[in-house]
């Protein structure tokens, strides 16, 4: 079923968000996906679509909603090195001024909205998160633990910095089974944060997997940019298809 943008309210205002489902009156599993810094895109309306094909349903809200609506930003076709600059000039205050206390208050509308849906089932959701949205995910497991099953993060940056607001500090109030996949050239995410990132998840008795794909870059799963890295993709979704498919069934 061709996938829709719809409004979600949130405290704060109207968030625009893309709704991918399967076909059929289900009723379907949820599940919450976070953008990467480049935002909602034809590319991760692709992701949704191919997530709901395997029978889920997919809200990928525009965290960058307080900003603007989608299109925020003037991306080009396919984001190589030579463009990210300039972009970036635009997306990092827009990025600086999300907090985590206005992220996670987003995140129990998103939710709401899923679970208000006739063609969504009772049971709990799933989450997946690409670059900045891998530590929103990890946020939403540890803030909505009595909603969230699963939750993964790929490509991750700064989960678990020295930051007094490091992602990584809310693994204690984690219940769901998380699976983070990490690039081995990915200046976000250095070896000290990975080791950082797996104790904290160890000593809290969280159930998880973390793994380094190696090879692979900053954005790996995302095919319009130059990080793109077609073996590590497939991996991904090997890994975050197995991952709901034993939660959230």
């Amino acid at each position: 079923m061709p996938g829709t943008t719809v409004d979600v309210t949130t405290a704060d205002g109207i968030a625009d968000a893309y709704l991918a489902r399967p076909d059929g009156d289900g009723p379907f599993p949820a599940v919450l996906f976070y953008m990467d810094a480049f935002g909602l895109r034809p590319h991760l309306t692709a992701m949704a679509d191919r997530l709901a094909a395997a029978g889920y349903v997919v809200l990928v809200p525009n965290v960058f909603y307080r900003a603007g609506r989608t299109p925020l930003f003037d991306l080009p076709d396919f984001i190589d090195q030579a463009s990210r600059p300039a972009l970036f000039e635009k997306i990092i205050p827009v990025m600086q001024s999300l907090t985590p206390a206005g992220l996670m208050s987003d995140a129990g509308a998103y939710l709401r909205y899923l679970a208000d849906l006739p063609f969504t089932t009772d049971g709990p959701v799933g989450v997946t998160g690409y670059c900045m949205g891998a530590g929103v995910a990890l946020r939403t497991a540890a803030t909505y633990p009595d909603r969230v099953a699963a939750a993964a993060g790929f490509h991750g940056a700064n989960l678990a910095s020295e930051a007094p607001d490091s992602p990584h500090l809310v693994a204690g109030s984690v219940t769901a089974e998380l699976y983070f996949a990490h690039a081995d050239q990915d200046a976000a995410m250095p070896q000290e944060q990975i080791d950082r990132l797996e104790k904290a998840l160890t000593e809290a008795g969280v159930t998880h997997r973390c793994e380094v794909y190696e090879g692979a870059h900053h954005g790996y799963t995302q095919s319009d940019t130059s990080a793109y890295d077609a073996e590590a993709a497939e991996r991904h979704w090997s890994a975050l298809l197995a991952l709901f498919g034993r939660t959230l069934s």
